[in-house]
């Protein structure tokens, strides 16, 4: 595996900071998970609905292939156990609060001191600067709220609305992952780690960065628009006959509107002077997509993606997620792997998006247990077996 022999340890909850640990884990990083005595609030989501065959599929994506362990930082030989494990690792990932991890003794540069090749790696929702960096925050707070997403994306006119499960999460854990390689990188030069840092605004700023730009060039940007009346009308969505919706996104030369007007047999439109140019096709936007709907509403899903096909067209399905699930072509560019269920058996969950051609993709580990591995892990430490005992009964560590 790729990361082969890389020793992480993480120390945080929920999704964007375990999402990336996760990672590094499905390529091959040893990771190893640690829990406050109650556990990570995720393996809790599902409650008493889980799978019999899944069990948590959503902890199960950015949790399978560690190693759990139970440590309680409140109390002193739980706080050594973490420096003790921080100390033989390459990288340590948190997302708890730096106030809370300077208090435990477990801030950068007391762990840095005791191992100066450590990767310390640290997810905020806001940075560890600011008026606001000591605020709580989550990706629907964070990145999708305070970064612009959720503006950005409603219609003009329309109230915003909720953030999908680990959207901005998973987002900021690629940022995380990309981070922390560029560090082991540079410890490759230098021999010595550093602080990577990421956070939800960030993240979410940079994912609409292209948007954001303008903003910042010019002081202004357009909202976004309904899809009735859409800046571009050739930039949109539509419904076949047998009410399956699908987007358009020509590349923007002219010839693709003289293109789609000539497959689908309306050459009419072209000449009309209120579609003649794209200046005056945004002008008559609407009026556009009623003649669209028009031509795409007497026609069959199929039929409109044949002759879509047939021209090279840049488009789409919008497709629900069963339907995503069951696309040949999602598995065929590596959007799923198979997991062990536990019970001798697997299930299919999404991969890390990333492909490394030559190297055969495996069957990865199920997600572990709470604290399921914390007497191997401490023996590896150089915990005796009486010590181990002594840890747990004093609720140091379970």
């Amino acid at each position: 595996m790729l990361l082969q022999g890389l020793k992480v340890v993480e120390f945080a909850s929920y999704i964007a900071a375990p999402g990336s640990a996760g990672v590094l884990a499905d390529w091959g990083a040893e990771v190893v998970k640690v829990e406050r005595p109650e556990g990570d609030p995720m393996r809790h989501v599902f409650g008493d609905a889980k799978s019999e065959i899944a069990g948590n599929p959503t902890f199960g994506l950015d949790n399978r292939g560690k190693r759990a362990i139970v440590l309680d930082i409140s109390k002193p030989e739980g706080r050594d156990a973490l420096a003790r494990l921080a100390a033989q690792a390459d990288v340590f990932l948190t997302n708890v609060r730096p106030a809370a991890l300077k208090r435990a003794g477990l801030d950068e540069a007391t762990l840095r001191a005791a191992n100066p090749r450590l990767i310390y790696a640290m997810v905020t929702g806001y940075g560890l600067e600011g008026p606001d960096a000591a605020k709580p925050g989550f990706d629907v707070t964070a990145f999708w709220s305070r970064a612009g997403v959720a503006h950005m994306h409603a219609p003009k006119g329309s109230d915003p609305f909720i953030l999908r499960t680990g959207v901005g999460d998973h987002t900021t854990s690629l940022a995380t992952v990309s981070a922390i390689l560029a560090a082991l990188y540079e410890r490759e030069r230098t021999g010595q780690g550093r602080v990577v840092q990421t956070s939800l605004l960030a993240t979410g700023i940079y994912s609409v960065g292209s948007d954001l730009a303008v903003q910042l060039a010019f002081g202004k940007l357009a909202s976004n628009r309904p899809r009735n009346a859409p800046f571009d009308p050739l930039a949109n969505f539509y419904r076949s006959r047998d009410g399956r919706w699908f987007v358009l996104n020509p590349r923007g030369a002219s010839n693709d509107w003289q293109t789609l007007c000539r497959i689908f047999e309306r050459p009419d439109l072209p000449v009309d002077e209120r579609f003649a140019t794209g200046r005056v096709r945004r002008l008559h936007s609407a009026e556009l997509v009623a003649e669209l709907d028009k031509a795409f509403n007497a026609l069959d899903f199929d039929e409109i993606a044949a002759r879509l096909d047939s021209v090279d067209f840049v488009w789409a399905p919008v497709q629900s997620p069963a339907q995503v699930a069951a696309d040949p072509q999602a598995a065929a560019a590596g959007a799923f792997v198979e997991v062990e269920d536990g019970q001798g058996g697997t299930y299919r969950s999404p991969a890390a998006p990333a492909l490394f051609p030559g190297l055969q993709r495996q069957t990865l580990p199920a997600s572990p247990d709470l604290g399921q591995h914390t007497r191997e892990v401490l023996a590896e430490l150089g915990y005796s077996a009486e010590e181990v005992e002594a840890l747990i009964a004093a609720g140091a560590a379970a």
